[in-house]
């Protein structure tokens, strides 16, 4: 799995101009799955993501979780992560999970976050999003499972 995780303020999802999902201060999760994925990975990337220390403490200083400061996340599935343009401009998205498990693994993901008490709002699986966000710093990381 791939995850682009931004520290942001807010962040909004709408299909069709129809709010999907939404977090306040917390987390945007950009999401891609691997063929090679499975439940555990999705559980173990989850529970990363609630753990990653990337809110400020008293002294600012990048030491509180998700689960330290009452975050939420705006998780959103986005297969592009494993575009791979090394042979021409477009891009080849074959390094992508098939769409019957990357939205299995999407659910889990997001499931296993909700177990580890953050509230979780998301995009449409699949479908065209207009993604609207207030990055926080910004802080922006990449994290990967493989």
């Amino acid at each position: 799995m791939r995850a682009v995780v931004q520290r942001v303020t807010r962040a909004t999802c709408t299909v069709e101009g129809q709010l999907t999902g939404e977090t306040g201060p917390g987390l945007l999760v950009l999401l891609g799955v691997a063929p090679t994925d499975t439940a555990t990975t999705a559980q173990q990337l989850a529970a990363k993501v609630a753990k990653l220390r990337v809110f400020g403490d008293e002294q600012g200083k990048m030491n509180r979780s998700l689960q330290d400061i009452g975050g939420g996340v705006l998780s959103i599935s986005q297969f592009t992560l494993f575009g791979d343009t090394s042979r021409g401009n477009r891009p080849s998205f074959i390094g992508a999970a098939p769409p019957e498990q990357a939205r299995e693994l999407y659910g889990v993901f997001n499931t296993a976050l909700r177990d580890l008490g953050l509230p979780v709002g998301e995009g449409v699986f699949g479908a065209h999003m207009v993604i609207d966000l207030t990055n926080d710093g910004p802080v922006t990381l990449m994290l990967e499972t493989n």
